[in-house]
């Protein structure tokens, strides 16, 4: 048995991560020949702890578009914020014309959003969450307007770092 280490490595990452694959797009062009269809794969990677991934993959045959999207995913990881199962504060995710609010619940609330955002969600780690989509529905857009949202979140330690770089740390006048 040959041994390849870039091979042990990708599977190595894989099982670290889940991954949900969220929806395939097909489309087409008439040649003179006939009709050629190409697939763009949305794939979502995420460790239910706070890191989450999302990626579009597009190719001539589906699992190689989704084979793209899941290592574009790993390349645009980031870390959400996640306190006590829900995110720190309300937020608008903005990309094109979809818009996506996301507020904390209490807990024992779940996920009540749509298939896009609770994907996003649940793959971040976040168990109690509300969400509206606003603006337009398309998926793709509400995919990148929800991770909008969450790279902008701040938790209440972050802020406070940076509210104290920003004042002044003179005396009284």
């Amino acid at each position: 048995m040959t041994s390849n280490r870039r091979n042990d490595r990708m599977d190595r990452e894989s099982s670290e991560f889940e991954e949900k694959m969220l929806f395939v797009n097909r489309t087409s062009k008439t040649y003179q020949g006939g009709r050629r269809f190409r697939f763009a794969a949305l794939v979502i990677l995420g460790d239910r702890n706070g890191r989450v991934g999302m990626g579009i993959g597009k190719a001539k045959e589906v699992p190689v578009a989704i084979e793209k999207a899941k290592s574009i995913a790993r390349k645009n990881m980031i870390q959400v914020p996640v306190e006590n199962g829900t995110i720190p504060h309300d937020i608008v995710g903005e990309n094109s014309t979809s818009r996506v609010l996301l507020k904390p619940a209490g807990p024992g609330t779940g996920v009540i959003a749509g298939t896009v955002p609770r994907s996003i969600a649940e793959l971040a780690g976040i168990t109690n969450l509300l969400s509206k989509e606003l603006g337009s529905r398309n998926k793709v857009n509400v995919a990148y307007a929800v991770f909008d949202g969450l790279k902008n979140l701040r938790t209440a330690k972050q802020v406070r770092a940076l509210r104290g770089e920003v004042q002044p740390t003179g005396g009284a006048q």
